[in-house]
């Protein structure tokens, strides 16, 4: 059984979730929130997903980059990435800590924003604290394309999309995505649409 992927202009994904209450983390209802997101996230298929995307307004996410999903992109992509497999995991109630603020720029699409991509910076490096399935503290530190992957899963918990981060003139359906910016460098496709060649600048707090 999956769920629904809501999608942007639903209100759940503008608003700030909340946090699980250590009862309702060990309850069933979580246990069973959290199956259901794996196997809505692996039937998309997606690398993440954020509990308001199923409609659910708490501070959980589920996390997971298989070897599979990277099996068609070159060692060279996968290294300027930074991208390697990510085993499924569980943050709940995470706080995210920014440690290497560089920023970088690759195209990102979103479950809740189907069918387009875009140009978005995120900090390389991130630590985020948080809780796992079992209540646990957990800390996580990311660079590459994990970190983007929760920096991305995170801004879902206080209603932000990539949409609210992205360079506005690169924004495009997937098919054209694939079609005229795949396997070109962010450098090239700035080039194309005009845009200048450096990286912007991470916002200094979030737009919502």
């Amino acid at each position: 059984m999956v769920l629904k992927i809501v999608q942007a202009g639903e209100p759940v994904l503008r608003q700030r979730a909340r946090e699980l209450t250590p009862e309702e983390i060990g309850s069933e209802q979580t246990r069973q929130l959290i199956q259901l997101m794996r196997d809505t996230m692996r039937d998309a298929p997606g690398v993440g997903l954020a509990a308001p995307q199923v409609g659910a307004g708490v501070r959980l996410v589920v996390i997971e980059d298989r070897a599979e999903y990277q099996a068609g992109a070159s060692p060279a992509d996968l290294a300027l990435r930074e991208r390697a497999p990510v085993a499924f995991h569980v943050l709940i109630n995470p706080k995210l800590v920014v440690e290497d603020p560089t920023p970088v720029e690759f195209h990102e699409g979103c479950l809740s924003v189907s069918g387009f991509a875009a140009l978005v910076p995120r900090a390389r490096g991130v630590r985020v604290e948080a809780l796992d399935e079992n209540g646990q503290p957990v800390t996580v530190s990311a660079r590459g394309w994990y970190a983007r992957i929760l920096q991305h899963e995170l801004d879902h918990l206080d209603g932000t999309l990539y949409v609210d981060r992205m360079e506005t003139r690169s924004l495009s359906t997937q098919d054209n995505h694939r079609r005229h910016w795949l396997g070109k460098s962010t450098a090239q496709v700035r080039a194309a649409l005009g845009l200048p060649e450096e990286t912007p600048s991470l916002p200094r707090k979030d737009p919502t």
